[in-house]
């Protein structure tokens, strides 16, 4: 995969924060890039701010749904005729001790950022083979550090580290690549936040990360990064 271009992306929760800065690090290296959302407006909205980067559209799909992943690669399939990357991205994050967490805050958790990267890739992972493409799930720092508070993410995360390196020894034998990228702190819009350019300068940037996605891409096919932790060299 070395000096790779004109491969087709396809990432989830891609119309703003770490998807939007991936999708835009991808069009500008001369990709063609799918971005979802939940609502076909928001994919929309990401994809007309993209657009002067390169050739992308906006799909509504939501991740915990199966049958709406299928539906979202077919359509990327229908445009370009192939799939050869998929970013599962798309996450969320709810935060309470044990005793106040609510039940519906832990399944929405677990179903999103869990068990929707299961339906994202399998939804995609017949044609990543026939693509010998590559697959990154975006798992977090939560997903080997604890925390308080932290019952319902840092499970999905756990998980989402062990599913990511599980399905790099599955498919690799397939000439395919996987890889967990594993962000600490990111100035994103992430749990309500509302980035703050002055504020936010020591968190990570979503085009850090983007820019991470392209290089990987750009190795040798020899080399695997399989699992990659990225933090703020100066943590508040």
């Amino acid at each position: 995969m070395e000096n790779q271009k004109n491969k087709v992306v396809l990432i989830t929760g891609g119309s703003k924060g770490i998807g939007y800065g991936i999708a835009e690090a991808l069009l500008k290296a001369g990709h063609q890039v799918a971005i979802t959302s939940r609502s076909q407006a928001a994919a929309d909205q990401g994809a007309a701010d993209l657009q002067q980067y390169g050739d992308i559209i906006g799909i509504a799909a939501d991740v915990k749904d199966l049958t709406s992943q299928k539906a979202a690669v077919a359509k990327v399939i229908e445009k370009w005729g192939k799939l050869d990357v998929l970013v599962a991205n798309a996450g969320v994050g709810h935060f309470a001790p044990i005793d106040q967490l609510d039940e519906a805050s832990w399944q929405d958790t677990i179903d999103t950022n869990l068990t929707g990267v299961f339906y994202s890739v399998k939804a995609a992972v017949s044609h990543i083979k026939d693509a010998k493409g590559y697959i990154f799930t975006i798992s977090s720092l939560a997903g080997t550090n604890f925390f308080e508070g932290g019952a319902a993410y840092n499970a999905s995360k756990f998980g989402l580290t062990g599913f990511s390196q599980a399905i790099m020894l599955d498919l690799r034998k397939y000439n395919v690549k996987v890889s967990t990228i594993m962000p600490g702190s990111v100035a994103t819009y992430f749990n309500e936040h509302e980035p703050d350019q002055e504020k936010d300068a020591w968190k990570i940037q979503p085009e850090d990360l983007g820019k991470l996605v392209v290089d990987m891409l750009n190795m040798h096919e020899r080399t695997l990064p399989s699992k990659i932790e990225i933090r703020p060299t100066l943590p508040k």
